[in-house]
This record gives C-alpha cells, structure tokens and sequence, in this order.
C-alpha cells in the first residue's frame, strides 16, 4: 500500500487534490481512499489529507503516520507543523517551490504549483488554485496516469485551464 500525507491550507485544493488523486487512481484500476483531517476550519487554517493507493481492497480508514511521501503546498506550514514526522526511511517528499529543497535522507521534487496557478489564472477569492496542477505532478511521478489524471480532472470541472495545468505542471516537474 502507497500512503500520502499531504498539507496545505484552507482553500487551497488539497482536499480537492486528495480526492482527485483516488479518483485518478480508480481509473487506473487501484484501489484507493482520500481523507481530510480539518483543525480549524476556516481559509487559509492548515489542512491534512490522507490518500491510499492499493492493487487491494483498502480497509485502513484512519490518518496515515508513517507516509510514503509528504506533500507540502505552502511551504509557510512548515513553521509550525513537522511535515516530514514518521516519512518512511527513503520516503519522499514533493514541495510547491520554484526551488529546489534538500531534507536529508528523502528523495525531494519541486515544481511552482502557484506559478503555473498564477499563469493560468486558476484562482478564486485571491488564491492560486493548486489541486490540478498538482495532479500532473504526482501524474510525473508515477503514481497514477497522466490519462487518469487529466479525466479526473475534466470529470470534475468543466474549465479546461484546470486540465491545462494539470499537463503542464506534468511537463514541468523534474524527476
């Protein structure tokens, strides 16, 4: 089993993001959960989403502590929240960054998620939308198709700059 453990913020899409990754993987003929783990709710209050990825049935419905990977949209979470508690040894970690991290002992990506938002004008009350430009990432990174990612997209918004991103942040991300 594939865990994910991906923070944001409020209105940032990681829910969204989450959601849209177990969908990418059913199509892909996973088996797959998403999860939010809400403190605060409210814009801009930081946010935890849970993702399983299994060729089994998953029957495991609680927070994941030992992740396979970390996802960080707003790097300003780490200042009060340890992203990379109980990471799995060899574990990895992707950050919404135009640069690139070290965090020693765990394989790192960036890609500018706010960016490619910005540059698509994906933004709604003055935040960059990051849920689909995520999706093409994690698409690079193998852990669904870029096929299911981009029709779990379309199946979920009608605007195809939310698509657009997907395919770009795809193309953007450096393995």
């Amino acid at each position: 089993m594939y865990e994910i453990r991906l923070h944001s913020r409020g209105g940032q899409g990681g829910v969204t993001a989450a959601k849209l990754l177990a969908h990418a993987a059913f199509l892909d003929g996973k088996n797959a959960t998403a999860a939010p783990f809400y403190g605060a709710e409210r814009r801009g209050a930081p946010v935890v989403s849970f993702i399983r990825i299994d060729d089994r049935p998953i029957k495991i419905y609680s927070q994941i502590r030992k992740p396979d990977l970390v996802i960080v949209l707003d790097m300003g979470v780490m200042d009060t929240v340890n992203v990379l508690d109980g990471l799995k040894e060899g574990g990895s970690v992707l950050i919404n960054s135009p640069n690139p991290a070290e965090f020693e002992g765990y394989k790192t990506y960036n890609v500018d998620l706010t960016n490619i938002a910005l540059s698509l004008d994906l933004v709604i009350s003055g935040s960059p939308i990051l849920n689909t430009p995520l999706l093409g990432a994690l698409a690079k990174l193998g852990l669904v198709s870029r096929e299911s990612a981009r029709t779990a997209i379309k199946e979920a918004f009608k605007d195809e700059r939310n698509a657009e991103a997907a395919m770009k942040a795809y193309e953007e991300m450096k393995i």
